[in-house]
């Protein structure tokens, strides 16, 4: 059984022009304060989704769950966090990839099967959801959310395995797709990751408790050791009886996402065996040397262009300055004045710093480059603040193809590299130069280029094939955009 007092909630959908963070999963299990270590490493997980939080606890008997929209800060506080009782937890801070912004389909999915209560955290996305849901619905199912996630759990509760962990396992021979996923049981808490590896999750101790989490960030936040990766394609299971490990799919190369090191990941975190602020300051270094620039200064776009920018700088020789300082405040949404200002939006999240920027040639460092829209508008900025020349530099390849594996993606006709050369784009985002690092540059961290990752945002390969879909209309450069 579980209880659950929320209220259904509705909140408006982001529009800034980025790849959206995908979701955060945090579980422990064998800790007395199993439901306060999850709130606190999903506020380490918090910038891999912010549209809503949820924890949910079981103490042997009953799962108790609290979940709601917004920030884990502001769904959450010490009462709520007392009646999550129990030695485990499991949590999930969530960015919609499949299902609307509402609260139905705020996680962990909690439900009732012939066993008991059960939860579910999933990050990543199921290419073949709509095909699964259409025949679990002639079956009688009825679905509560509109989340591809819960095509799992009622995998899950239609298997006639005789313990839980072997119907996990059948429900995801039956899924296509990306999945780094904690369901709990009311006596078990079990970890898996699909056979491609796409999203992170790792495996950490703190004394006899075991903590499982997206990120190593999470891990450090609580104190936790970090012990290893969840291999791909491996199943764990933990019980009064101790941890036991499956490998019950068959082997699949590795497919990590390459996005995870280039925007994704906390700097701070350990990455499929890197450091990420490492990696992204080498893309930078990288970049100085392929795609150099007659410039006085180096300046980041905050915070995602901040590594590569010092690692351009050091590179070239030119001194680092933060001429653009970005309000770390600014929520989801934001009352527009009665009064229209132009790029009122960009200005609420970007301020120049005119005595950093006036008379000088700037090189301006970005982690990526999406729709363009905000660049467009903060590059304007820069030169009303006094920049004399703007020279872009993108420190990855041109994204040209949308994400089905649990990013947030633009639809590909939104996204400028899939449809216009490099000088259109240039000419739109109304730079002096525009350049992006190789696809051998984003690989410099390695002797094996492309070898173990997907990067189908960059190339169009896809490693498990993508549903078809229609076309969608061609992005104009020169119409004016509502959406960032």
């Amino acid at each position: 059984m579980f209880e659950d007092p929320s209220e259904e909630l509705c909140v408006e959908e982001s529009n800034f022009d980025d790849f959206h963070e995908e979701c955060g999963v945090f579980g422990v299990y064998g800790h007395p304060e199993a439901a306060n270590l999850v709130y606190l490493g999903l506020c380490a997980l918090q910038h891999r989704g912010q549209e809503s939080a949820g924890i949910v606890s079981s103490n042997g008997k009953t799962l108790f769950s609290h979940r709601g929209m917004g920030l884990v800060a502001d769904v959450f506080d010490e009462d709520t966090i007392r009646r999550l009782e129990g030695i485990s937890a499991i949590g999930h801070n969530r960015y919609s990839t499949t299902g609307a912004t509402l609260y139905k389909n705020c996680q962990p999915l909690i439900a009732e099967y012939e066993a008991g209560g059960i939860a579910l955290a999933h990050n990543g996305n199921l290419v073949n959801f709509e095909e699964l849901r259409s025949e679990l619905e002639k079956s009688g199912a009825i679905f509560q959310s509109s989340s591809d996630s819960e095509v799992i759990l009622h995998l899950i509760a239609a298997s006639r395995a005789p313990s839980l962990v072997e119907r996990v396992i059948e429900a995801l021979e039956q899924v296509r797709g990306a999945y780094s996923l904690l369901v709990l049981g009311e006596r078990e808490l079990i970890a898996a990751r699909d056979p491609f590896g796409f999203r992170p999750l790792v495996l950490g101790k703190l004394r006899d408790a075991t903590i499982f989490a997206s990120e190593t960030c999470a891990l450090d936040l609580v104190r936790a050791d970090y012990v290893r990766e969840v291999a791909p394609g491996e199943v764990i299971v933990l019980t009064q009886s101790g941890m036991r490990s499956f490998m019950p799919f068959a082997p699949r190369p590795p497919k990590r996402c390459i996005f995870e090191y280039v925007y994704f990941a906390r700097p701070d975190s350990l990455l499929f065996g890197r450091n990420v602020y490492e990696v992204r300051k080498l893309h930078g270094r990288i970049l100085a040397r392929e795609c150099p620039a007659d410039a006085d200064i180096v300046v980041p776009v905050p915070d995602s262009g901040v590594p590569a920018a010092i690692g351009y700088a050091q590179e070239s020789g030119l001194p680092f300055e933060m001429g653009l300082i970005r309000s770390h405040y600014v929520g989801r949404t934001f009352i527009e004045p009665r009064e229209a200002i132009r790029h009122f939006g960009v200005r609420v999240k970007f301020n120049p710093v005119p005595a950093v920027l006036n008379g000088r040639r700037i090189v301006l460092v970005e982690d990526s480059l999406v729709r363009g829209t905000t660049l467009r508008k903060v590059i304007p900025m820069l030169r009303q603040a006094g920049a004399r020349e703007v020279h872009m530099r993108i420190a990855a390849p041109p994204t040209a193809y949308s994400c089905f594996y649990g990013i947030d993606t633009p639809t590909r006709s939104e996204l400028l590299a899939s449809h216009h050369s490099i000088e259109e784009i240039r000419r739109f985002i109304t730079a002096d130069s525009l350049e992006y690092l190789s696809w051998e540059g984003l690989y410099s961290f390695t002797d094996q280029p492309g070898e173990g990752f997907c990067d189908a945002c960059f190339t169009g390969r896809y490693p498990v094939e993508v549903p078809r879909r229609p076309p969608e209309r061609q992005l104009s450069l020169f119409e004016n955009h509502s959406r960032r």
